[in-house]
């Protein structure tokens, strides 16, 4: 993706909601007010809501949107400031320490941290980038309560310390998008430097558009049918939900099995599209009335 030309901010939230469509992103009132904002402020978004909801995909579909690098940083348990922010490359340090044999410590301390041993991870990416960025911390209720340490001095100057080099500063402040799947409460502080969007999963009408969007050929009745079951699936008290992109799976499974309508035979053998644990389809065989819920 070319960076050579970053586009203004939106102009106002339908063409946030445009743009997005445009990235194949459905977006709704909510969300695109949220995006608009956020661009228009310079603010952070902390996106929560169930997996599967389309978190995730929202930042893709901004990056896409405004044509710029998404740079996206996984959070788990144990993230640490070497894989979030920078690390020096250790053996490049031992090797060039060790051709300088014999040389004054002092100079070679100060040349063996310079920027040439220097391996940025995505948030030093994303704050020394030379063209705006979308940065995505996906999942940080994963990671550790010290870890949201680090990312307020990002999130409040944009900006980060390295000891040996000083403070670095962004060129361009990120578009930054936080997701959780609310896991661990965060803290109130990096909630406050956040703009909060709560995504839940669709309501059946905009499921139901997402669906043909992405599976045009799928005939409406069957559309409906699918996310009738979906959502009735949902319901239940399953391991895992099913996802609205395993919603939109199932709908191209059905497509490919060449069915025309949602039937019981059908929906009991397909099943492990949209259900990924043996409980949770054994629960459904159980729970679901399929008749009742095909018929609508």
């Amino acid at each position: 993706m070319s960076n050579s030309s970053v586009p203004a901010p939106f102009g106002d939230v339908d063409e946030v909601s445009r743009a997005l469509q445009g990235a194949g992103y459905l977006a709704s009132e909510e969300i695109s007010t949220t995006v608009y904002l956020a661009a228009a402020l310079g603010r952070p978004i902390l996106v929560e809501g169930p997996a599967g909801v389309g978190k995730t995909a929202l930042a893709a579909a901004m990056s896409q949107a405004l044509d710029r690098r998404l740079v996206r940083l996984q959070c788990y348990e144990g993230v640490d400031e070497a894989r979030a922010l920078y690390e020096w490359n250790h053996a490049k340090q031992l090797l060039r320490i060790t051709a300088e044999q014999g040389a004054d410590w002092d100079e070679l301390r100060t040349d063996i941290f310079g920027e040439e041993f220097l391996l940025p991870r995505p948030l030093l990416t994303a704050v020394r980038s030379e063209q705006p960025v979308v940065l995505l911390i996906d999942e940080v209720d994963k990671a550790d309560e010290e870890m949201e340490g680090l990312l307020l001095e990002l999130l409040s100057e944009f900006q980060v310390t390295i000891p040996e080099l000083g403070t670095l500063r962004a060129q361009h402040h990120p578009l930054v998008v936080l997701t959780s799947n609310a896991t661990r409460e965060l803290s109130e502080a990096l909630r406050r430097r956040c703009l909060f969007l709560h995504i839940d999963y669709p309501s059946a009408e905009l499921e139901q558009r997402i669906v043909q969007s992405h599976v045009p050929e799928l005939p409406d009745a069957l559309a409906a049918s699918v996310v009738r079951v979906v959502g009735a699936l949902r319901a239940l008290e399953l391991r895992k939900a099913p996802s609205v992109a395993e919603t939109v799976d199932w709908a191209g499974t059905l497509l490919s099995l060449g069915a025309t309508e949602l039937d019981p035979a059908t929906v009991r053998r397909s099943l492990g599209v949209i259900l990924k644990h043996n409980s949770d389809i054994e629960l459904a065989h159980r729970k679901l009335e399929l008749d009742r819920d095909l018929a609508g």
